[in-house]
Formats: C-alpha cells, structure tokens, sequence
C-alpha cells in the first residue's frame, strides 16, 4: 500500500497482551516472601492497562494519529507535528515513542503492534529512528 491509496481512517485493533503479561508479573510475586504491596501495585496496574485496551482506541487519518475513548476523541496528533517516533520492544509488547514539535510522548503498546508499526511506517515511515 502507498501514501496515495492509504484508507481514509484506520482503528487499530486492541492487544491484550501487555496488560495480561503486568497482571500476571505482579501475580507471581505473591508467594515471593515480600509483603503482598508489590503483587497489589503490579497487579492493579496491569488491570489498569486491560481497562485502558478496551475503552481506547488509535485512529490513523491521512493527516492525524486521533486516541479515541469509548468512541469519543480524546487527542488528535496531526502529523506534520511530528519529529520523530520509535517503537521500543514491539515483540514483547513494549512502548510507543513519538514526539512532536511540542512535546514527547510515551504510551504502552495496547494495540496490535504489527498494525500500529505497519500504520506509521506508511504514514509517518521517513520520521522514525532507526535501530542502533
């Protein structure tokens, strides 16, 4: 696909994977001879996370990266705001970097991260930086 075909708007697809993988961390600490807070905190944060995979949602425009919250638009990034963007261990699942003009932003990959990789490499491709 090329820039000149792309959709008009794209809606990721949610993962389950990281939230699943946190509540489970903080799970196996509990027989651990630590005090139950660390399986609490963990765990709690990772019910957090797999609240957040099934209320948000990442919409790819032609010009916009939008967050969408039970449908409604929270955010838009427009991309010609963008410096530049990088997925941090997209196979573990891992985090979302991009920065714009304004300010950087990190986010836990709570979306299907072949897609989200695929979307941004045909929308944003020439802004990403490079694994050393």
């Amino acid at each position: 696909m090329t820039k000149e075909n792309l959709p008009e708007e794209i809606i990721l697809p949610p993962s389950y994977k990281l939230p699943l993988v946190i509540t489970a961390l903080g799970g196996l600490l509990l027989p651990l001879p630590l005090s139950p807070w660390p399986t609490i905190l963990i765990s709690s944060f990772g019910l957090f996370l797999l609240i957040q995979s099934f209320t948000l949602r990442l919409q790819f425009t032609k010009e916009d990266l939008i967050v969408l919250q039970l449908g409604k638009e929270i955010r838009r990034f427009p991309f010609k705001n963008w410096i530049a963007w990088r997925l941090f261990l997209p196979k573990l699942p891992g985090i979302f970097y991009f920065r714009e003009e304004a300010s950087p932003h990190l986010l836990p990959i709570l979306f299907d991260s072949k897609e989200l990789e695929s979307q941004l490499k045909l929308r944003v491709g020439k802004l990403e930086i490079k694994k050393t």
